[in-house]
């Protein structure tokens, strides 16, 4: 009941809603808690807070896409985004998230009004990454600005 409030209290404004997946046990509690948070009016899902001990994992991911799948086939296409959120460091983490959304949800939740990436310290994967492409060489994460 507590998040049907808060999706009312949202009115007309995004709601996201964070399952902390760590604390939940099992992934059947993951697919559970995801389905329940899309019934209760959910506009997004995601992972954890970042901040916990476990954060986003590919097999907890992927339960909650399957659940965001089966929440689309039993609403006739209501749409919910997905937000994997804390332990994605590296672009290869991050790709192997986007090649999850576009096998088992589509090409649509490539885009960001269904999927984003909780990552901050990807950042630094990325410039470090961009400086090889110019440089042929990487960098010392010391060298980046955003470490």
């Amino acid at each position: 009941r507590e998040t049907q409030d808060f999706r009312e209290a949202c009115g007309d404004a995004h709601m996201k809603t964070i399952l902390a997946t760590g604390e939940l046990a099992t992934l059947t509690n993951v697919y559970k808690a995801s389905m329940v948070c899309m019934m209760a009016g959910a506009d997004f899902i995601k992972t954890s807070t970042g901040k916990e001990v476990e954060n986003a994992t590919l097999p907890v991911s992927l339960v909650m896409c399957r659940a965001i799948r089966d929440y689309l086939q039993k609403t006739d296409g209501y749409k919910v985004g997905f937000k994997p959120a804390g332990g994605i460091a590296s672009a290869k983490q991050a790709l192997a998230y986007q090649a999850l959304m576009k096998e088992e949800l589509g090409d649509e939740w490539l885009q960001p009004h269904l999927f984003r990436l909780g990552a901050s310290s990807l950042v630094v994967d990325i410039e470090r990454q961009l400086y090889h492409q110019a440089t042929g060489q990487y960098a010392n994460k010391s060298y980046m600005p955003m470490s």
